[in-house]
């Protein structure tokens, strides 16, 4: 059996066939960063191989899933920028391989869900969040394409109008209006997320193995195609926009608490 237990950045604990992952950032609301990423995708790549685990409960430690990307880590300098850039594309093997599970991942959301975060969230299988929590791709807030996977899920998941206005925009979608709107599953109150969650994945996690992977394995095959589809292209003008004056000023707009200035360049 793999050693989950080395891991620090998301914390997997077994319980029977059901392991539960927990990204573990709290004091950045969870953002990832400082190896966080790296630790989720290696993860998932353990998983895959792992016939004793049966189903996965994703959550996020402290007051919400993710704030996403790591804004104070992206203000640096221009070659932390270029890095940025040049390093995205591993969020394809991280969509990819999240795809790849054959077991079926539930997701518990409370607070939050932002930028990649909300893909993560939104690539799992089964969505329970708090009524009060929000789902957001904030992309453009910080002059970046929402390339990561938002381009990809939201359309899927919404009306085409709509998803197009939230990822102009950046503006929020609460788990009670995502789960009216049948962007997730259900929404609950906030205290009852993750009983709910967890009990969902207990049910996944113990029942017939090999019809629920299939299942999953057959229905993913439409979120393949649009993700052979649009990640790559998004992922590609997502780098660029890294590299641009206008994602530096937002990132130092956001360090110095100002509203940051445009110039499209």
């Amino acid at each position: 059996m793999p050693d989950y237990e080395k891991f620090e950045k998301v914390l997997a604990h077994k319980d029977g066939r059901l392991l539960t992952l927990s990204l573990n950032r709290p004091h950045v609301l969870n953002a990832f960063g400082d190896g966080m990423h790296e630790e989720l995708e290696e993860l998932v790549k353990l998983v895959r191989t792992d016939d004793s685990v049966g189903a996965i409960l994703l959550k996020g430690e402290g007051r919400g899933f993710s704030a996403g990307g790591d804004i104070k880590e992206m203000a640096a300098t221009k070659q932390a920028h270029s890095s940025r850039a040049a390093s995205i594309f591993r969020t394809k093997d991280l969509l990819y391989g999240m795809l790849e599970i054959e077991q079926p991942i539930v997701a518990a959301i409370h607070g939050f869900a932002v930028g990649l975060a909300a893909s993560i969230a939104l690539f799992c299988d089964v969505v329970i969040a708090a009524e009060d929590a929000f789902f957001a791709d904030t992309h453009v807030n910080i002059g970046v394409v929402a390339g990561d996977g938002g381009a990809v899920l939201w359309p899927l998941l919404l009306p085409f109008g709509v998803a197009k206005y939230h990822l102009l925009t950046g503006d929020r979608i609460t788990g009670s209006d995502a789960a009216r709107m049948g962007m997730i599953y259900k929404a609950v109150p906030a205290e009852k997320v993750l009983e709910e969650a967890t009990a969902i994945a207990r049910r996944l996690a113990n029942g017939p193995p090999l019809a629920i992977r299939f299942t999953k394995t057959a229905v993913n095959q439409v979120l393949r195609e649009r993700l052979n589809l649009v990640l790559d292209i998004g992922l590609a003008l997502s780098a660029i926009t890294y590299i641009s004056e206008d994602h530096r000023e937002a990132a130092r707009a956001f360090t110095e608490k100002r509203d940051p200035i445009f110039r499209g360049d």
